[in-house]
């Protein structure tokens, strides 16, 4: 459009199009972004934190998500076919390179207060962080020297970045943590395992799908394991042979009630049976009970699993997949996003109920049906290889509900229900990513996150249709993760997070909406009207809790607050103003309420509540100056007021404010007709000729319009004609007296016939000038101006007619068409007295003047017809658009910039078309011509391609678009999503199109759109209705037409020099050449790419190939800068590779030439120094490995020879303990009683009194009756169980009464009622029951860990009795046998006769850790006197005679006790050398060596004692002991090593030590079969001979637990351990001598000591913390230890499991064990002992009996004072009488 001005207004003639409202019910509140991509995240309800796991990184964010603590977790080294590095001994051969290492599990443990963090290399590996501080680590695992770690503890989560993991964290019965874990299977025969590795799986085949594992970090050796025996039953494992049909996926695991729920995926038939639902929701049942079952043992995960289908649609129309599930918490609905091939999903919701009963259902048809089509065993799971369902008859009925819920006994495998659930859809769309539920205010809201980075808001209805949606973008490009969480401590705050951030979105946005049915009405179930601050909120930030002070959605805008003002319309001189409030608004009593009208002020106001709904108040109007003008030629205005309450306004409202005075002058001519003609209660004044509101201001009014008044409109007449005949009578009456009348008829409509109308005027009303006041001379009023002022014309005498000229003030508008039709204004001044006065014209041109809007005098209205008068006319034309604007594409957005700029809409048809094209002016209508054109609607711009599609992330690179159609466009914008720049482009052509890369923060592949003229580029296809309706929340989710284009973001290029210096030389004036080199990139950047320049001189560029670069530089560089920077530029990236230092004189050139000349002669120097040092450090290098082989050489003949002899000795072993049981020498019950009551030995031969013999009570009791008497009395005390226990306790509180006098007073205490064992055992049960209460309130796992008390060591008495027969008939022969095993393998080597370092045994400490060459020899030996004949013993060579002594007492004593063989002393040894010459063998004689001032001590080799000879030993006649211990140890230097060469010797001391501790092993396997039958005896029950007294005395312990509620499994373990092995079995095994009459060697004591403390291990809960620095002597066994811990469990249960013991039962046993040995100890000697301490304590006894009220009741006391009596008064007469 061309001209001078412009229109007021244009609009193109197109058909409106409907828009998308953008929508602000979501609000992002914080965000925070990781470099690195998201994994997981995890929010803790207490502390608020969050925890963000990304790749390489864990973050610790506050609940505003700022960073608390961080910690990076990759990237490490590390290789997919290699064990984790924390897995001791198990290195990898194959190469490793650097991993990022992808979070796959992130849980909190709230109660133990770790972070479960588990990671995609290391096979899955997890870490436990402490929550208050991610970057300290809570519990190290395995810890340090850690020797039992298994790969199934380390390999718990998927072990790639595309495999899924899922897990959650709960708590068995006993509270402790368990950590339920689903992880994909990455094995060989997955597109997760490297390829041509089949053979080489070492993670996968062992690794479970799903498996609950111990997360109690109290229990190390427990850590990660499946914590139940067998642990096949707390693991889910896919048989191997159909993985490959079993393609898990697992999406959530989360806890419903006392379930497990976990979402799967079957990927196995993806993309094949598309119409088949894959998606599966198993169940597991928690093992959350607190009874201690008899069995004790955890739920068993296989037992209770069961698994069905879900399926989202129907018909065909099924969503296959699961995308993201989450449990509603208040709806009883399980909500799911399910996805089908192209990208389209659907929500669906599930009954958690409709489960249930399907699961019921199931195992019911399992039971009763052994062909049922609804549930089938899963025979895909290892544990799922059992029958199918089996009828069980009536067993159904029998069935509880736990058992239908969780499985019962027939129902231990794994089920599958094989009919799936289905659900309808509720919401279907595109690229549907997560879902998130919530209830609010009965209502329910899902949240879904898109794919392209948006979030949905659904408002559903009861029925779950829905009712509304809500979108938000919250970040443009990434995917919402699908997993959700809501805050817990705010609900109205939802975390979710997408690719890269996280982000806290307030879940509505209230303050949007402006009034009370616009919040309510827009269906946003979490917002709601908040009265008393009179805006939409959500529910806790209205913050009042009065009833009636919140509308939620619910009660719907009908409830919203409103007003009505009684009455509407109000005079204005009235006082008050009624209001009636309705809706819904809490009680305003109390409050401080007022009227408020706006501007003019407020009132307070009075509140009257009758406790209904509608409230009234009352308010005082303003004063009538305050209230708003009535405009000019009206009587009443309308007046807003509001009733605010404390300040702020609830409901408003308005109400019309009248002045009847001004109801008259509405219509001058009608005053009175005007005044009781209104709605207003007006009143007509006779007297003051004026309309009034009140008829108390005068008395003399029209009559009966005072009784009656009658409102009377324009067209209504009176009611009767008396009526009109009195109003006109009395105005006629009134008048006459006042002022002229005159009379016209026809003005009054409706008058009766017989009266004529009358009108009443005032000249000096409405006249402002002469013209106004001539004019009235048409309606008939006698008007004339005179004075200034119109007057009646008698008053006006004479008449002047003559008017003044007329004025004009203002013409307006001062421009139009030529063609005309504008109209003109013209204001003025005596503008005429009628129409026909009035001549207008512009120039020469008429105008025209519009009678029916003429005002007298005033204002003229025109039609212009001509361009005079100074006037400017104008006719807009549309003029040809021009060829560039007159066709677009088809997708609209083109525009014409000169004069008005139209946006063209999209075309409605598919073909190119012309559209005519109108510009609508000045309310006339398209039918100019020269208004209209044609606009060409032709195909729209084709992309094809962009290349290059790589780009480096500083951005810049050309990017060229190329395609066809590119004239149309105007204008070109790309956009790099993720990214969030759009760059302008060029058009260079109808087929190229230039652009420029945006920079990018990070490498990535991210797509490209394209917008042309402003309109997505869609590909070639109008945009539809839907396109321009959801561009923005579809656009992200998905491509549909085909137009992706990526552009890939790699690091930029790198640039250096070809000697990679700094700093280049380069004299001026001569020509300049770099060597540039390129770093490793794909982005293959072309050479017109590249830019060089040094300073500000630009650079050849010439390449040689793909790798370098060659700059040249002919001319000059600017010699004003001595250092010129080498710049390199590609695009947007540019850097400094370099500078250019510019040379100076050619006296630099002689100095660097001198330099360089003594840096040469330094150079030679320092080589010739070099070389010389070389050949000498070559020649000690090859001395230095001379010795190392000799040495390597010494190692190998040791190991060889340790070898050899732990074959040959095993064998002899064999042969060697071939003895049965009757060759044991056993001690007597008695004997082995005492050592193990009494730690002296004066103390049990005090009390051992052989058989046969008398015992005595005292030396003089014979003669003493009354002491008899005494000690009697004393006895049947003892016998009493309130005196025995009073009395222990009264000795124990005594701080005298030393550790060592409570253990011999109970072994006196076992000894005086070893007769009544039943009595005895009942005494020390309620002694136990004492210790366990003090040791419960404190620590119990610490009781009877020692032997501190008297009860303590009563215990390990007891234990001693009643263990004594199963020891002597089951456990004493394994014993023995291990014992000679020992003893034999110790004397098979050189045993130093000094130290007594043997070359075998189990002890390092006893290790004789040189190479002693000894060879084995037989002798024949005759003992004379011994009545035997000669005998064959094997000594060594390297015995001394002493020693050789000893194992020939041996080979003839053998089968007599040790404590019958005469000793090595009390023998000789005789040799005959040769004929008859006889020589006596002693350690020490004339032929001994000297040895550094020292003798040796002889040896057989000494005295070369050929192999087979034969020697005579005899008793000695009196003993000699002249043969003393030498000083000196024996020595491997004798006269075969005097032979061998010195350097020999010599090197063989320097052998390390540590070499011979292989014969710690050699002797271990030696003895392994012997220790093995030992631990079996001990910890088996022989079904002839069970263990009666531990079964009692477990049950015993079982059922003190249970009264005090002891639940915690480590403790029983531990109590039974510190009373039966560690009290009983390791005395016995350090004690030998206790059982076997034998002789145990200090070196034998040190290897029973290894066995002791490995058994003492194996019973121990906790894990061995084993290092490199741990003693040998722990190390020795811990491979066994596991399995020997096995062994103890079992035993344990084996125990609980034999069958309960009653008291009389227990009682018969002990009975029988008193009557064995009735007679075999000395009681009454024991008694006197006892009685001892009774008299020492006598006074405290006494107290403590005196305190007792069952003592005192049965006068305990006093007896004890009888003992006292009787027992001194005999001891003081027997001290007389001596």
């Amino acid at each position: 459009l061309r001209g001078s001005a412009t229109p007021r207004r244009a609009s193109l003639a197109f058909p409106p199009g409907r828009r998308s409202l953008p929508c602000d019910a979501l609000h992002v509140q914080q965000a925070f972004r990781s470099p690195n991509r998201t994994n997981n995240f995890v929010v803790d309800g207490g502390s608020g934190r969050l925890y963000l796991a990304a790749v390489n990184a864990i973050y610790q964010l506050d609940a505003s998500l700022r960073v608390e603590s961080e910690q990076p977790t990759g990237p490490v080294l590390d290789n997919v076919l290699c064990h984790a590095p924390q897995l001791p001994q198990a290195p990898c051969e194959h190469p490793k390179s650097l991993t990022d290492n992808f979070n796959k599990l992130l849980q909190l443990d709230p109660q133990q207060r770790v972070l479960v963090a588990c990671g995609s290399v290391y096979q899955g590996f997890c870490e436990l962080r402490r929550m208050e501080n991610i970057s300290q680590i809570a519990v190290e695992f395995p810890p340090p020297g850690a020797k039992t770690v298994f790969p199934s503890m380390l390999n718990i989560a998927a072990n790639d970045p595309n495999a899924s993991t899922v897990g959650l964290v709960f708590r068995s019965h006993g509270g402790h943590a368990k950590l339920l874990v689903g992880a994909t299977y990455t094995g060989v025969g997955t597109q997760f395992f490297p390829k041509n590795h089949s053979k080489e799986d070492l993670r996968f085949e062992n690794t479970p799908e799903i498996a609950i594992r111990s997360l109690n970090i109290k229990e190390l050796p427990k850590l990660f394991t499946y914590d139940i025996n067998p642990s096949e039953d707390n693991v889910f494992k896919i048989k191997q042979e159909v993985k490959q049909k079993n393609k898990l996926s697992f999406v959530h695991a989360f806890v419903q009630k006392s379930y497990s729920y976990i979402a799967i995926n079957n990927d196995a038939n993806l993309g094949h049976k598309e119409s088949q639902p894959n998606s599966i929701l198993a169940r597991i049942c928690l093992d959350a009970e607190s009874p201690r079952r008899a069995s004790a043992e955890s739920r068993k995960l296989t037992e209770s699993y069961i698994q069905m289908f879900l399926q989202c649609g129907s018909n065909g129309n099924i969503y296959n997949r699961l995308v993201s599930v989450y449990p509603a918490e208040i709806s009883p609905y399980l909500f799911g996003v399910f996805s089908k091939a192209g990208r389209h999903t659907a929500l669906c919701a599930f009954r958690f109920a409709d489960i249930e009963e399907a699961i019921r259902q199931g195992r019911r048809n399992c039971s009763s049906s052994s062909s049922s089509e609804d549930v089938q065993v899963l025979d895909s799971v290892i544990q799922g290889s059992g029958a199918v369902c089996v009828q069980k008859g009536n067993i159904v009925v029998s069935l509880q509900p736990e058992q239908l819920d969780c499985g019962a006994a027939h129902l231990q495998h794994p089920l599958a229900l094989r009919r799936p659930l289905a659900a309808a859809p509720l919401f279907e769309s595109v690229g549907l990513s997560s879902v998130a539920v919530d209830d609010v205010h009965n209502r329910t809201v899902v949240f879904l996150g898109t794919g392209g980075g948006r979030l949905r808001k659904l408002n559903l209805l009861p029925d779950l249709s829905v009712a509304n949606q809500r979108s938000l973008k919250v970040a443009a490009g990434e995917p919402v993760h699908h997993i959700m969480t809501f805050d817990p401590s705010d609900r109205d705050y939802l975390y979710l997070m997408t690719s890269n951030h996280l982000l806290r979105v307030k879940v509505s946005k209230c303050d949007q909406y402006g009034g009370c049915r616009e919040c309510l009405s827009a269906g946003d179930a979490h917002c709601g009207w908040c009265t008393l601050q009179s805006r939409c909120s959500i529910r806790k930030e209205c913050g009042s809790q009065l009833a009636h002070s919140w509308i939620g959605v619910g009660e719907g805008p009908q409830r919203c607050p409103s007003m009505t003002i009684t009455p509407p319309d109000i005079s204005i001189a009235s006082d008050n103003l009624g209001i009636l409030i309705n809706g819904s608004v809490p009680d305003l009593q109390g409050f401080a309420v007022e009227c408020d009208y706006g501007p003019s002020g407020a009132t307070a106001a009075t509140v009257h509540s009758n406790g209904i709904s509608v409230q009234i108040q009352t308010c005082s109007l303003l004063p009538r100056v305050n209230f708003p003008r009535i405009p000019v030629g009206k009587d009443h205005v309308t007046v807003a007021v509001s009733v605010k309450v404390d300040g702020v306004p609830v409901v408003s409202g308005s109400f019309t404010l009248y002045d009847c005075e001004k109801t008259g002058t509405v219509h001058p001519k009608m005053e009175c007709n005007s005044c009781l003609g209104t709605r207003w209660k007006c009143y007509w004044d006779q007297e003051k000729n004026s309309c009034l509101f009140s008829k108390n201001t005068s008395e003399d009014l029209i009559p009966g319009v005072s009784v009656s008044p009658q409102r009377l409109s324009g067209n209504q007449e009176p009611n009767t004609n008396e009526l009109r005949q009195r109003l006109i009578t009395a105005v006629l009456q009134k008048l006459s007296l006042v002022q002229q009348v005159a009379y016209r008829a026809g003005e009054c409509n409706g008058c009766a016939s017989l009266l004529p109308p009358v009108e009443v005027y005032n000249c000096g009303a409405g006249s402002a000038d002469c013209s106004q006041c001539w004019g009235r001379e048409d309606q008939g009023h006698l008007c004339a101006w005179c004075d200034n002022t119109c007057k009646p014309r008698d008053d006006c005498l004479p008449l002047r007619t003559q008017c003044p000229g007329p004025e004009i003030h203002q013409i307006m508008p001062l421009s139009g068409p030529l063609e005309g039709g504008t109209l003109l204004t013209v204001q003025g001044k005596n503008l005429g007295r009628r129409v026909s006065d009035v001549n207008v014209a512009i120039g020469s041109i008429p105008c025209r003047l519009l009678h029916d809007r003429y005002t007298v005098s005033t204002r003229l209205i025109l039609a212009i017809f001509a361009e005079e008068y100074g006037i400017s006319l104008v006719v807009p034309r549309l003029v040809v658009l021009r060829h560039e604007f007159a066709h677009g594409p088809r997708s609209g957005g083109r525009n014409d910039a000169n004069a008005i700029e139209c946006r063209m809409p999209a075309a409605e048809n598919t073909r190119p078309e012309t559209v005519p094209v109108c510009v609508e002016f000045e309310d006339l209508p398209c039918q100019n011509l020269q208004m209209s054109s044609f606009y060409s609607y032709e195909k729209n711009p084709i992309i094809t391609t962009i290349q290059p599609q790589k780009s480096h992330l500083s951005g810049g690179r050309t990017i060229t678009v190329k395609g066809q159609g590119f004239n149309l466009v105007q204008t070109v914008d790309m956009e790099v999503r993720g990214i969030g720049i759009e760059q302008s482009c060029s058009v260079q052509s109808n087929t190229v199109i230039i652009c420029s890369s945006p920079p990018s923060p990070e490498s990535t592949q991210a797509s490209v759109k394209f917008y042309l003229n402003g309109v997505l580029y869609t590909g070639d296809r109008p945009v539809s209705q839907m396109d321009l309706e959801e561009e923005e929340e579809e656009e992200e989710d998905e491509e549909p037409y085909g137009t992706q284009f990526y552009m890939e973001y790699l690091e930029d290029p790198q640039f250096f020099t070809a000697t990679k210096d700094k700093f280049i030389k380069h004299h001026p004036g001569e020509p300049l050449t770099l060597i540039i080199n390129k770093g490793p990139n794909a982005l293959d950047l072309a050479p017109e790419e590249y830019s060089v320049t040094i300073g500000s001189v630009p650079c050849d560029i010439s390449f040689s190939n793909d790798q370098l670069f060659h700059c040249t530089i002919n001319g000059s560089l600017n010699s004003h800068e001595r250092e010129q920077p080498v710049i390199v530029q590609v695009g947007n990236f540019r850097k400094v590779i370099a500078t250019v230092q510019l040379g100076g004189s050619e006296l630099a050139i002689v100095v660097s030439i001198v330099v360089c000349s003594v840096l040469l002669l330094l150079c030679t120097v320092a080589l010739v120094v070099y070389c010389t040092k070389s050949r000498r450090a070559e020649r000690y290098w090859q001395k230095t490995l001379l010795q190392m082989e000799e040495m390597e050489s010494q190692i190998r003949e040791e190991i060889r020879k340790g070898n050899a002899h732990t074959l040959r000795s095993a064998r002899a072993s064999v042969r060697g303990l071939g003895m049965r049981p009757h060759s044991m020498q056993k001690r007597a019950a008695q004997k082995q009683a005492y050592n193990t009551f009494f730690k002296s030995t004066t103390e049990a031969q005090l009390l051992y009194t052989p058989t046969g013999k008398r015992a005595h009570t005292h030396p003089a009791s014979t003669a003493k009756p009354n002491m008899e008497e005494g000690i009697a009395l004393f006895s049947t005390l003892l016998n009493n169980k309130h005196f025995l226990i009073t009395f222990v306790h009264a000795l124990e509180q005594q701080k005298d009464f030393a550790v060592r006098d409570r253990c011999s007073l109970a072994s006196l205490l076992t000894i005086a009622l070893h007769g009544k064992l039943e009595y005895f055992t009942s005494i020390m049960k309620e002694l136990l029951v004492d210790l366990i209460d003090a040791s419960a309130s404190k620590n119990p796992k610490l009781m009877l860990r020692r032997t501190e008390s008297v009860v303590e060591k009563m215990l390990t008495n007891w234990m001693s009795i009643c263990m004594y027969s199963y020891l002597k008939e089951t456990v004493g022969e394994p014993f023995f046998l291990l014992l000679c095993a020992i003893k034999q393998q110790i004397n098979k080597g050189s045993i130093d006769a000094i130290t007594g370092k043997a070359r075998y045994t189990l002890n390092e400490e006893w290790l004789l850790r040189e190479n002693i060459e000894a060879k084995p020899q037989n002798i024949n030996v005759s003992f004379q006197g011994f009545g035997m004949d000669s005998v064959t013993v094997r000594v060594m060579n390297t015995d001394t005679i002493c020693q050789a002594k000893e194992k020939i007492l041996e080979a003839f004593y053998k089968n007599l006790p040790f404590s019958q063989w005469p000793s090595a002393d009390d023998v000789d040894l005789e040799w005959f050398a040769s004929g008859s010459n006889s020589r006596i063998l002693m350690d020490l004689d004339n032929t001994s060596v000297m040895e550094d001032g020292r003798k040796k001590l002889n040896t057989v080799f000494h005295y070369k004692i050929p192999d087979g000879a034969s020697l005579a030993m005899s008793l000695k006649d009196k003993r000699e002991n002249s043969l003393g211990r030498g000083e000196s140890r024996v020595l491997p230097n004798d006269e075969l090593m005097e032979t061998k060469k010195s350097h020999r010797h010599s090197h063989r001391k320097k052998v390390l030590p540590e070499i011979y501790l292989t014969r710690l092993l050699s002797t271990k396997g030696t003895l392994q079969k012997f220790l093995d039958d030992l631990f079996q005896a001990i910890l088996s029950i022989p079904p002839d001979r069970p263990p009666l007294a531990v079964k009692y005395f477990f049950d015993f312990l079982e059922e003190q637990a249970d009264k005090r509620g002891i639940t915690d499994p480590d403790t029983l373990h531990i109590w039974k351990t510190n009373s039966l092995p560690l009290r009983f079995w390791v005395n016995i095994l350090k004690n030998p001598q206790f059982v076997f009459d034998i002789d145990k060697t200090d070196h034998m004591d040190a290897c029973l000591s290894v066995i002791a403390q490995a058994f003492i291990d194996a019973c121990s809960t906790s894990d061995l913390q084993l290092g490199k620095d741990s003693p040998t002597n722990k190390l020795l066994y811990a491979k066994e230890i596991p399995e020997y811990k096995k062994k103890v469990q079992w035993y344990y249960r084996q125990i609980q499991e034999m069958t309960p013991l009653s008291e009389q039962e227990m009682n018969a046993h002990l009975a029988e064990e008193s009557r064995k040995y009735r007679n075999e100890f000395n009681t009454n000697l024991a008694l006197m002992e006892i009685y001892n301490y009774a008299k020492k304590y006598r006074n405290q006894v006494a107290n403590a009996l005196d305190a007792n009220p069952t003592a005192r009741r049965t006068q305990l006391q006093h007896k004890f004072e009888q003992v006292i009596a009787l027992v001194e008064d005999n001891i003081y007469e027997c001290s007389s009488e001596a």
